[in-house]
């Protein structure tokens, strides 16, 4: 896990050796295929996977008070032992525009219930030359569809 100013250093270092930044994000509360398929491709495309990564607080804001499920220590220590998790950086904000203006990645990733248009931070990363990239979503997947599942007995 990584603090921001912690990041932006790590940045720096990648930049000085002509490496491509990648950076994604989300509340990763149930981790499951769909997130791992995402990761692997966001991985991919670069030298250096950064995952923004919304804290409780903020899961709490987007998804409702039930969640997250999984706590933040724990959400990122799942995180840190994906081997193509490079760095994660929790951020209490709603979206990782903050994030994404400090770190300016020359790519931007999210998963297919997006389109570049609507992705946070997709024109500050393409004024900085980069660009957004959107990983189609593995069908039957979701962190609510799994918890609806759980609440409802089905298996």
């Amino acid at each position: 896990m990584l603090t921001l100013t912690e990041a932006v250093g790590k940045v720096s270092e990648l930049r000085l050796r002509s490496k491509t930044i990648v950076f994604t994000n989300g509340c990763f509360d149930i981790i499951h295929p769909g997130h791992i398929y995402l990761l692997e491709k966001a991985c991919s495309l670069g030298d250096f996977l950064f995952v923004g990564l919304n804290t409780d607080d903020s899961v709490s804001r987007l998804k409702g008070s039930s969640r997250p499920v999984n706590s933040l220590d724990v959400r990122i220590k799942v995180l840190c032992a994906l081997s193509f998790v490079d760095a994660v950086i929790p951020f209490e904000q709603d979206t990782p525009l903050e994030l994404i203006e400090h770190l300016l990645p020359d790519i931007l990733v999210k998963g297919g219930d997006y389109t570049p248009d609507t992705v946070v931070g997709n024109d500050v990363v393409k004024q900085s030359g980069g660009k957004t990239v959107i990983i189609p979503l593995l069908d039957g997947w979701s962190t609510s569809s799994i918890i609806s599942e759980v609440g409802s007995g089905e298996n």
